[in-house]
């Protein structure tokens, strides 16, 4: 399951929940949070100045094989 830079953060943390321990170890506050619904990840690496690539690479190391 590939996530993209303009996939919606509450989209991603819902369908893959394995995933919400990515948001916490970059330090996002997505869990819970409204925004998170309308936020895409690009929206959500530059509010909290996390470099994209990183987190995408970070979710997708999250990926069960």
């Amino acid at each position: 399951m590939p996530f993209g830079s303009d996939d919606l953060v509450d989209d991603i943390m819902r369908t893959a929940p394995h995933t919400i321990r990515v948001f916490l170890a970059f330090r996002m506050a997505c869990v819970g949070c409204p925004i998170a619904t309308f936020h895409t990840v690009d929206d959500a690496c530059r509010e909290h100045g996390i470099d994209r690539e990183k987190f995408l690479a970070a979710l997708l190391d999250c990926v069960p094989a």
